[in-house]
Formats: C-alpha cells, structure tokens, sequence
C-alpha cells in the first residue's frame, strides 16, 4: 500500500484549486524507465483506471496505476520544496538496482 504525507495532501489541494478542479484526483503511473527502474507520471483526472488503487485523505484523491502501486508498496508520496527543488517524491525502501547494467543508481 501507498500512503500520502499531509504536505502532499496540502500541496494537491494547493494544485487542484488553483486549476479548478477540485473535483479531480492525481493519478500516479509508469512511465517507461531503464537501469534505475521505472519512471513515474502524474496527471490530474476526473476518475481513476479501472484497475487503479485509490486513496482519499483529507478530501484528495490519488490514483495509483495497478503496475506502480506494486513497485510502490510501502512507499510514502511526499512533497518537498527546499528551494532549489520542488516537486512530489516517493520516500521509503526503495528496490535496489539489481539489473546489472554496471550503472551506478544513485
């Protein structure tokens, strides 16, 4: 299961009115991804896929497509603003890179 830290929830809510569309959620997906594994999406939607795992907090809805929510179990979504970056992060264990591509995943 994928949980959602209360400052991503204030910064979907900051997002979703801004544009709104109060009535949407965020819809986390796989994007491709290579030696590291996968990358990630995110979209705002009405409704979730068919097969999308759902999380309301606090009002906020977040789609998880089937395939990331496995490679995101026990992962948190967070959001962080530090100044030079900011964006929504997957804090938590996160699977070692074990593709042997002699790459360095960091």
């Amino acid at each position: 299961m994928v949980t959602v830290s209360d400052i991503a929830v204030g910064k979907f809510k900051e997002i979703l009115e801004s544009e709104g569309k109060t009535q949407c959620g965020f819809r986390f997906y796989t994007t491709g991804g290579g030696c590291c594994g996968p990358s990630y999406g995110i979209d705002i939607v009405e409704q979730p896929s068919e097969d999308d795992e759902v999380i309301d907090k606090d009002g906020v809805k977040v789609f998880i497509e089937q395939s990331a929510s496995e490679k995101l179990n026990g992962m948190e979504i967070h959001y962080v603003d530090d100044g030079e970056k900011q964006g929504f992060v997957f804090t938590g264990n996160q699977p070692s890179c074990d593709s042997g591509c002699g790459s360095s995943c960091g």
